[in-house]
C-alpha cells in the first residue's frame, strides 16, 4: 500500500485516528477537518519522548476547551468565589494537584472505577461549589479541602477521557504529562479570559458578587442538576 493521509468531514469535528493492524500504529488526535500524518503499511518506528509529548498536549487541551464543558463551569465556580487573586490561585492550585494525582494513578490502572460513578459525583461537585457561593465570599479552610477532594473526582473523568485515547506503549510517562499540561493550559486559558473579561467588575467586589458571582453561580448550579439528574437516570 502506498503512502496515504486520512481527512475526515470538518462536520464530524474533532477525532481519534488510530491504525490498527501493524506495530506501532499511528494514533492521532485530529482537530475537525485536519489532516492526518502519512499512513504507511510498515512498521513505524517508535515515536521519541518529545514528539510523544507534544503529541498529547492538544489532547488534554481539548477536553478543556471545547469540549469539557462540565470541568469548564467548576473552574467558574471557584472562580465566582471571590475576584481576589490569592484566594484564586490557592483554590486553582489544590484542584489541579489533586486531579493529578487521581489522573495518574487512574492510567496506571492502580484504581479503576466506573465513569457511571464518577461522571454524576463530578456533577454534585459544580452543584457544590455553586450553592456554596450564595453563603461565602471568600477562601476557607474546608472549602478548600472539599475542593483537594473533588479534584481527585475531576482526575478520574480526565483519566477515562485519556484511556479513550489511548496510551503508548512507549513513553508511557511523557504521554501522561503531555496531557496534563494540555489540560492545565485550558485552565489557564478560561482564568485569563475571566480577568479579561470581567476586569472592571473585579475592581469592586460589591458590584462583582451582585451582578457576576451570584447570578452565574445560579447558572453554574442549573447545569449541574441537570447534568446529575442526565447522568443518574
Amino acid at each position: 500500500m502506498n503512502p496515504i493521509t486520512f481527512q475526515a468531514s470538518r462536520t464530524l469535528g474533532e477525532i481519534i485516528f488510530r491504525q490498527t493492524g501493524i506495530e506501532n500504529g499511528l494514533t492521532q488526535f485530529l482537530l475537525s477537518g485536519e489532516k492526518s500524518q502519512v499512513i504507511s503499511a510498515k512498521t513505524r518506528k517508535p515515536l521519541g519522548w518529545i514528539d510523544t509529548f507534544l503529541d498529547y498536549i492538544p489532547v488534554g487541551f481539548a477536553h478543556i476547551l471545547p469540549k469539557g464543558l462540565d470541568h469548564i463551569l467548576f473552574i467558574f465556580g471557584l472562580l465566582f468565589l471571590t475576584p481576589k487573586f490569592y484566594p484564586l490561585l490557592i483554590q486553582v492550585s489544590i484542584f489541579t494537584l489533586a486531579h493529578t494525582i487521581t489522573l495518574a494513578i487512574s492510567s496506571l490502572n492502580i484504581i479503576d472505577i466506573s465513569t457511571k460513578i464518577i461522571e454524576p459525583l463530578i456533577a454534585m461537585s459544580i452543584i457544590y461549589v455553586a450553592v456554596e457561593n450564595f453563603f461565602n465570599s471568600s477562601l476557607t479552610r474546608y472549602r478548600s479541602i472539599i475542593i483537594f477532594i473533588f479534584g481527585l473526582l475531576h482526575g478520574l473523568g480526565f483519566a477515562s477521557v485519556l484511556s479513550s485515547f489511548g496510551l503508548p506503549g512507549t513513553n508511557f510517562i511523557w504521554a501522561l504529562v503531555g496531557f496534563n499540561v494540555g489540560v492545565e493550559i485550558g485552565q489557564i486559558t478560561i482564568v485569563l479570559a475571566f480577568y479579561a473579561i470581567f476586569i472592571y467588575w473585579i475592581k469592586t467586589k460589591n458590584y462583582y458578587r451582585k451582578y457576576i458571582s451570584i447570578p452565574g453561580s445560579v447558572i453554574i448550579a442549573f447545569f449541574g442538576s441537570f447534568w446529575l439528574i442526565e447522568r443518574t437516570l
